[in-house]
């Protein structure tokens, strides 16, 4: 048999003559959505002189230039690299301490960075240009493409070339069905496999493959998604930290908060959801033998809570990468430490202080380090006011016997130890200078000291006392030792949108990366020797293996309901001349 009758997928060699090549260039032509360049009408490329641009030619120029792919992958690596100060350099709207001790390391560096806004990355003038020249030429890119694709999505696929020979993938033989039983059978075949098709004249022309361009504009839609999503989330975010000890609790009014930032369009007045919590117990566990030792297995945080002015209590567990959703409020559980109960009493018995002292833990054995301020109510022995500040020193687990000093070896209440170094005087905070509660200012007081003149100091365990020099007072440290748990408060409204967008940008890349489109013809018509003569091509938008494949599998489906003819035509009159082997 020879080699026309067989239907084989070919590709193509470089005999090609120009109608051909119009043939295939005005088929892959119409595959493209992208918007059409006047500059096509310019064979040369040259376009109009910039003399003749005008102010409304520049504009336009500029227009085309800034809503192109290739201004918007520029701008997209731009922003990408505008990011990375805000991760290198300490950020006002994340932590001031640190950009203040940035000023104090680098006095000559810090004052620069300032005046280029690298403190303020995300709300400086360079990066928000380049942030709205993205969400611009994305917009631009996006809305002439969508509405081509909308119109290549309502229109039929084009007919057949003149020469299917010169397709990049090609086969025919003959065969003695009809020409329009052979139509009617391609055609079912096609939708069969999910082709858009149709008969236009002598062929079946069909087309597969739009979710390709449509996950590229879904890519590109989801970046604006995600673009507006970060700028929702860094105008209308809160984020507040609370420290609250077991027995107390927290209500969501700025007055409560430990420390508490926003973003510039937030309403701290109105826009605080309205809910509160009371710590019932903080439940810690850690791992006691083997490599892991110290480990916390269980890390969670039991409350009570109500939403609303009026809500009815609920019970809740709060735990590290479990938080508690309030409406659009999220509490995380962020960190954890010991609150020794310390009673002090002055010269004459009286208390001046008692409660859980929170203390700040230092390592992950949660040795502790803290201060203790006794600001009002504390006389000496004289009768006179003044004020007392401890500093302190705390361990879960003591391991520093015989090596006198302070570490915790175990991160659990084993065997818990308290060391305090005593002050009186001043405090510094009558000024109404804002003070660290966990450092104690000795500026202007005086160390306790032993008879001897030495440094007073002493370490407690629990249910101990420590008596003052001179009759000062005493402090004990009672057996109740109580723990604490720091929680952070967030709004966040534009995550759900962001992880939407992520979602969708990885589900859009996918599809325009792996789904080829391409266009299928097969053409039926009468032979002078009375068979029918079938021809099937194939184009699709990039080279890809997988074209001439399945078109063999296609031609091969066809061609067990329209076989070969039995009588093969003469050589004469054989088709194939021209067409590729």
């Amino acid at each position: 048999m020879s080699k026309t009758e067989e239907p084989a997928a070919t590709t193509g060699g470089p005999g090609v003559d120009a109608a051909a090549r119009a043939d295939e260039q005005t088929a892959s032509d119409r595959l493209s959505t992208a918007p059409k360049d006047d500059r096509e009408s310019d064979p040369q490329g040259s376009g109009p002189a910039p003399a003749a641009f005008g102010i409304v030619g520049w504009a336009r120029w500029f227009w085309r230039q800034l809503t192109s792919m290739r201004v918007a992958l520029i701008l997209l690596f731009m922003l990408s690299i505008a990011s990375i100060p805000g991760s290198l350099v300490p950020q006002r709207s994340v932590d001031q301490t640190k950009v203040d001790d940035f000023f104090k390391a680098h006095e000559t560096l810090a004052p620069l960075y300032d005046k280029v806004q690298l403190f303020d990355v995300y709300s400086s003038v360079w990066f928000s240009a380049i942030y709205i020249l993205l969400f611009v030429s994305l917009i631009g890119c996006i809305v002439p493409r969508t509405w081509q694709f909308v119109g290549q999505l309502r229109s039929r696929p084009p007919g057949a070339p003149g020469r299917l020979t010169r397709m990049p993938a090609y086969t025919t033989w003959r065969t003695d069905s009809s020409p329009d039983e052979v139509r009617a059978l391609a055609l079912a075949m096609l939708k069969k496999k999910r082709f858009r098709s149709h008969v236009d004249g002598t062929a079946v022309a069909a087309e597969k493959g739009y979710l390709r361009e449509a996950g590229n504009l879904i890519f590109h839609i989801a970046l604006i998604v995600l673009l507006l999503a970060f700028a929702t989330g860094q105008l209308f975010k809160s984020e507040g930290g609370k420290l609250i000890t077991e027995g107390s609790g927290f209500s969501n009014t700025l007055t409560q908060y430990d420390d508490f930032k926003s973003g510039s369009l937030f309403d701290r007045d109105t826009d605080l959801e309205p809910f509160s919590f009371h710590l019932d117990n903080f439940v810690g566990t850690y791992e006691r033998t083997g490599p892991q030792r110290g480990t916390p297995r269980v890390y969670e945080a039991h409350i009570t809570y109500s939403e609303g002015a009026d809500g009815k209590p609920k019970k809740g567990v709060i735990e590290v990468n479990t938080p508690l959703t309030v409406g659009g409020s999220k509490v995380h559980l962020i960190g954890h430490g010991y609150a020794p109960t310390i009673t002090i009493r002055d010269g004459r018995g009286k208390v001046v202080f008692k409660g859980p002292a929170p203390l700040l833990p230092t390592d992950s054995n949660v040795t502790s380090t803290g201060a203790i301020k006794v600001m009002d109510g504390y006389r000496d022995k004289n009768g006179k006011r003044t004020q007392l500040g401890f500093t302190a020193v705390f361990v879960p687990t003591f391991g520093g016997a015989g090596k006198g000093s302070m570490f915790s070896k175990y991160p659990g209440l084993d065997y818990p130890a308290l060391a305090l170094t005593g002050y009186h005087g001043s405090l510094g905070v009558d000024a109404g200078l804002p003070q660290n509660v966990y450092q104690l200012d000795t500026r202007k007081m005086t160390q306790f000291k032993k008879p001897d003149g030495s440094p007073f100091a002493k370490m407690l365990l629990p249910g101990e006392k420590m008596d003052l020099p001179d009759g000062a007072g005493s402090v004990t440290f009672e057996k109740d030792i109580k723990e604490w748990a720091t929680f952070q408060v967030s709004q966040q409204p534009g995550n759900m949108w962001a992880l939407t967008g992520a979602i969708a940008a990885i589900l859009g890349l996918a599809a325009s990366l792996f789904i080829q489109r391409r266009r299928i013809w097969v053409r039926a018509v009468r032979s002078d020797d009375g068979t029918t003569l079938v021809e099937m091509a194939g184009l699709g938008r990039s080279e890809s293996n997988r074209l001439p494949e399945e078109l063999a599998a296609l031609a091969e489906t066809l061609h067990t309901q329209a076989p070969t003819t039995a009588t093969p035509p003469p050589a004469e009159e054989s088709p194939a001349e021209g067409a590729r082997a």
